[in-house]
């Protein structure tokens, strides 16, 4: 079984007005946890798209126009994914995706590769959280214990890690190092090691 690491920095929360401007993924082989694929792209977009960005969202990622500008053309992005994903045999019930939300990525990730593309590709459509994960890991925890399950509980990747002893995700956000953050997570919460 394969899983993808995957994490995308946007210009805001709405895909019908936000881009997609940084990717990025690993690839883990879970038979020995070695990560066998690493990909970040920051991904251009035409100055007309750029001005609908949010600023808040920018304020978190840091991304400017001067970086954006320089990206890659969007369709070698798909293509440079497809490739990769083509090359490890990435297919429904091979592979899974593994993200912080993956409600989010998956959306944006289909400005990118539109649905029928992967549809003919048999992506995986299963999106795996690390927030259930976590949540069922307490769940199992509280009963174990015969411990009440908490009855507030916030279940962002920063306050997941926090519980574990991690730092946060270092700022400006950028993709790859969202990967990094998250695959550190998951090691924690399913007390695992990748092969790095």
């Amino acid at each position: 079984m394969l899983a993808i690491f995957l994490d995308i920095e946007t210009t805001g929360l709405d895909p019908q007005v936000h881009r997609t401007i940084d990717l990025a993924f690993k690839i883990v082989d879970f038979n020995s946890y070695e990560i066998i694929e690493s990909y970040q792209s920051v991904v251009k977009q035409p100055y007309d798209e750029w001005q609908n960005h949010d600023p808040v969202s920018l304020q978190i990622n840091g991304y400017t126009w001067d970086i954006v500008s320089l990206g890659k053309d969007p369709r070698v992005v798909s293509q440079e994914i497809i490739d990769i994903f083509n090359k490890y045999k990435i297919i429904r019930g091979n592979s899974v995706f593994i993200c912080q939300n993956p409600a989010f990525d998956r959306v944006f990730l289909t400005q990118l590769i539109p649905i029928p593309k992967q549809e003919e590709l048999r992506w995986p459509y299963h999106w795996l959280d690390l927030a259930s994960m976590y949540w069922a890991l307490l769940l199992e925890q509280c009963n174990k214990k015969n411990k009440p399950f908490p009855s507030n509980m916030t279940l962002s990747k920063n306050e997941i890690a926090e519980r574990f002893g991690i730092p946060p995700e270092s700022s400006p956000h950028r993709a790859m190092n969202g990967v990094d953050h998250l695959m550190t997570c998951y090691e924690k919460v399913l007390n695992v090691k990748f092969d790095r």
